[in-house]
């Protein structure tokens, strides 16, 4: 069940619904696991990412809509 949740959470901060701190929190984990988390969805997505490239809250909020 826990990975349903990371990944949900990831695909609702992916498309700007939720925060990194938003998602992590949904997903009942850190920041950081959520980060890496979301890094490994796009690298196995075939997306090139760099660490610098997940920002935090302070960096992207989610829409207000």
């Amino acid at each position: 069940m826990r990975t349903h949740t990371i990944e949900s959470s990831v695909i609702l901060y992916r498309n700007g619904t939720l925060t990194l701190s938003q998602a992590a929190r949904r997903a009942g984990c850190s920041d950081e696991e959520m980060a890496s988390a979301v890094t490994g969805h796009l690298q196995r997505a075939g997306i090139d990412v760099d660490a610098g490239d997940v920002t935090s809250t302070a960096d992207r909020s989610a829409d207000a809509d």
